[in-house]
């Protein structure tokens, strides 16, 4: 019995202690800062401080928070912030005195580095904030010193998160002012900007965030100084610079070691295989809204807040390769069928039949399509497929890959146009110029390649659907400016027009010329 008492007695001490051990833990990692004033006054040598408390400074934080929330770009992480912290005034108390508040505004004086105005993240208030705290009789009363902690607090929280999210997902989502942007794109999410509050070392944090890819540096470098490529205006120039710059923060860049690219605006197809490109050729896109490049400074819309892509403009995606259909049936798009097919077998009644046409109605195909009166039949009314064979519109191959906008890459007949130098000329799908080049790299030495070369000779042609073993990631994307493996800064038109819809929302957060001479100066 008096073991057990024992015992009970062990375990009840145990527990105790263990509660205890909890709270001090618990006491540690919030911090109370019941010592405020005393903190403060000693850092300061300002007598005022000496009367500050966290309960006093909690109601003016509270109020100043909900005053200034329309200000705010993220009012709701840094409310959650402070509340989740007792209005613990970190910035103030840990990151004044060691200087780090200082070392922070003047990364944000440097933003026009970046493209971005510096008077987005307010350095000059932030400077002049903490000057207040350091010089001992620059804060009158108590009632000021609330004030100033929690607007220092405030103004410093809400810019770090700013010039953070700009430089590492980018000023502008592209999913909000294009209409056809299907790439996965990573954004900033409560979790990665509470980190960014949290952030202990202030400068290793903000070194981290700084882009360091070739190609953002290169774009920076020839931003920051100035001048005019050959053919263009000054401003054309900065123009194309910054929303490439802007294009290289999205998060939405591929991270596999093999992977294929278009790039549109270049008429270009890489094969990457461990960051080399081990395969390109010359694509043809879907044709664009912008091909003479007639408004690449004038304004594409007013109000830059709606993006009308033309109907027949590729879009921007990644998705994965998962097949090769060889010798394929064109399912002709309603859309093609009513503004194209039906108009020319109405003028020529055997147009059809000399491109391999059938056609259908209501799941039968119609055996004497040429004693149709197209001139009266509505759109929908029929139904089109173009039979394999050498007047096939998607040429001897088609490349699969999922998504929504029905779009692939493939084969052509009309190899002519691959030798135009502007190539916005297909309906939307991107025809590749060399597809068994293609077939070759996805498939490898294998027996589905061999069956993919022998089938596309075939001279009666049947389709074949052949699966990769391993899908291959693709990426379909829209780049005007980039240096090329020599060095030399290379600039496309903008035949989409897309440049200008983004230099419209990025208009208000560039930094004037005046500050990107300044820069360049230093």
């Amino acid at each position: 019995m008096r073991n057990y008492t024992l015992k009970k007695s062990f375990h009840f001490l145990s527990v105790t202690l263990l509660i205890a051990a909890g709270l001090i833990i618990q006491s540690c990692t919030k911090k109370s800062r019941s010592d405020l004033g005393a903190e403060l006054f000693k850092k300061t040598q300002n007598k005022v401080f000496k009367d500050a408390t966290p309960e006093g400074l909690e109601v003016v934080f509270k109020d100043m928070l909900q005053k200034q929330k329309v200000q705010l770009s993220k009012p709701q992480i840094i409310t959650a912030f402070y509340e989740d912290n007792n209005y613990d005034p970190v910035f103030v108390m840990d990151h004044i005195f060691n200087g780090d508040v200082d070392l922070t505004a003047n990364y944000f004086e440097k933003a026009g580095q970046h493209g971005l105005d510096p008077g987005m993240f307010k350095a000059e208030q932030i400077k002049k904030l903490v000057a207040k705290f350091k010089d001992k009789k620059a804060i009158k009363n108590l009632d000021e010193a609330y004030r100033d902690i929690a607007q220092l607090e405030i103004l410093t929280a809400n810019s770090l998160l700013n010039y953070s999210n700009a430089l590492q997902f980018g000023m502008v989502s592209p999913r909000k002012i294009y209409q056809r942007y299907y790439m996965a794109t990573k954004r900033p999410d409560s979790t990665s900007m509470l980190a960014t509050l949290k952030a202990s070392n202030l400068k290793a944090f903000l070194d981290s965030i700084q882009p360091k890819n070739p190609q953002y540096l290169a774009l920076q470098k020839a931003l920051m100084a100035g001048g005019a490529a050959e053919g263009m205006s000054k401003e054309e120039t900065q123009r194309y610079l910054v929303v490439n710059m802007e294009r290289l923060r999205w998060r939405n860049k591929p991270y596999e070691e093999k992977y294929v690219i278009v790039n549109i605006p270049d008429y270009r197809l890489d094969v990457m295989e461990n960051g080399q490109s081990a395969l390109n050729m010359k694509v043809i896109v879907g044709e664009g809204r912008n091909t003479d490049n007639t408004i690449s400074l004038a304004e594409y819309n007013e109000s830059y807040k709606i993006d009308r892509p033309f109907t027949r403009e590729t879009p921007q995606l990644n998705s994965q390769i998962y097949a090769a259909q060889v010798n394929p049936v064109w399912n002709i798009p309603e859309s093609i069928a009513s503004k194209e097919i039906m108009v020319e077998a109405g003028k020529d009644p055997y147009y059809l039949e000399n491109k391999g046409i059938d056609v259908y109605k209501n799941g039968k195909i119609v055996e004497d399509p040429e004693t149709i009166d197209w001139g009266s039949a509505k759109p929908g009314q029929y139904e089109f497929k173009q039979r394999p064979g050498d007047q096939n519109s998607l040429g001897k191959i088609k490349f699969l890959f999922k998504n929504n906008s029905s779009v692939y890459l493939h084969d052509t007949p009309a190899r002519s146009a691959f030798n135009q130098s502007m190539r916005a000329l297909s309906h939307g799908c991107v025809r590749v110029g060399d597809p068994l080049a293609l077939a070759k790299n996805l498939f490898g030495d294998t027996p589905a390649y061999d069956t993919i070369a022998k089938d596309m000779d075939e001279p009666k042609p049947s389709p074949t659907t052949l699966d990769l073993s391993k899908k291959v990631p693709v990426y379909i994307t829209y780049v005007t400016c980039w240096v090329d493996a020599n060095g030399t800064l290379q600039y496309r038109p903008d035949v989409y027009g897309l440049d200008a819809v983004l230099y419209g929302h990025l208009k208000k957060f560039l930094a004037d010329t005046d500050t990107l001479a300044t820069l360049a100066s230093l």
